[in-house]
């Protein structure tokens, strides 16, 4: 009877138990965990290598022969060098533009180490010689072709109006990395990717640091040390946006052939009348018929006296 009861009992307990409330549902995240960040680099590029979160890359060319290949101390950080804005006042311009939507699309609400430290690895970028030697070359590259280096400016992801107070916190970072403000942490970093991807170069760069949502690297060997940033910054910036690529010239075989229809050889054309040498009057003027109006009405519309 005891068993009985006690089973009953536990029964019971777990009946319960089951019907117990649901417990509340976890705050919504926001923030980064929200996965409400920016698109650019965030967004997965169709039929294209780079994928959401990640720079593309490029080939390096030969190593000079004064480069020294020696104990290059891959485990090390090194700084970089200041930046120095050069150019006109357009130039200037044009480059604050290019460096702040970077940071906006790529890092638009993350910490400020990891806006900061995407504005170094541009402009670690414009100093290396695999890159092109502008800020605006540097965000922009690619974007003429399907897989861009930032996949932001190819993606549709600046077709959306930019939120006036990030931008404007972008935009105080840009300043400040152009006026030489230079983010140590990062080194010389030139790649990074979120942690939600691995790139296909992600074994053969060094990482030098974790910042925001992005792990950040560096070439190994010669190319990731101080010797290797020798591109010198003239300060000439092409135009602000995504490139447009050129329309390939026409070849022979795409040019239409225009063919003039033949005559048959028995077909005359009549012959054009001369124009008579005396001169033909020229109709004269009628005109309408007089209209009939009642007397009474002839005299309607004319001013009052």
């Amino acid at each position: 009877m005891l068993i009985i009861g006690g089973a009953i009992a536990v029964r019971a307990g777990i009946a319960a138990r089951d019907h117990r409330d649901p417990p509340a549902p976890p705050p919504a995240a926001t923030g980064y965990e929200a996965d409400d960040h920016f698109p650019g680099a965030a967004q997965l590029l169709l039929d294209a290598p780079v994928r959401r979160g990640e720079t593309g890359t490029a080939p390096l060319p030969a190593l000079p022969a004064h480069a020294d290949t020696g104990d290059l101390g891959d485990a090390s950080i090194q700084s970089a060098r200041p930046f120095v804005l050069r150019g006109t006042q357009l130039d200037r311009a044009r480059a604050l533009q290019c460096l702040t939507t970077a940071i906006y699309y790529e890092a638009g609400n993350e910490p400020e180490d990891g806006q900061r430290a995407v504005a170094q690895v541009v402009l670690n970028r414009v100093r290396h010689p695999a890159f092109p030697a502008s800020v605006c070359g540097v965000v922009f590259q690619g974007s003429d072709k399907p897989v861009c280096q930032f996949s932001f400016a190819c993606d549709g992801a600046m077709a959306r109006v930019p939120a006036p107070a990030v931008w404007l916190r972008s935009r105080r970072v840009a300043a400040r990395a152009l006026a030489g403000d230079v983010f140590a942490p990062v080194g010389l970093a030139t790649h990074y990717h979120t942690y939600a991807v691995t790139p296909s170069w992600n074994r053969s760069l060094v990482m030098t640091g974790v910042f925001g949502a992005h792990f950040f690297h560096r070439w190994k060997g010669w190319w990731g040390t101080p010797a290797a940033f020798t591109d010198r910054y003239t300060g000439i910036e092409p135009p602000p946006g995504p490139l447009r690529p050129l329309p390939a010239p026409p070849t022979l075989e795409a040019v239409p052939v225009q063919t003039v229809p033949l005559v048959p050889p028995s077909f005359v054309p009549p012959p054009t009348p001369i124009a008579s040498a005396t001169p033909v009057a020229e109709p004269k003027d009628t005109l309408p018929p007089e209209s009939q109006v009642l007397d009474r009405w002839k005299d309607s519309g004319k001013p009052l006296r």
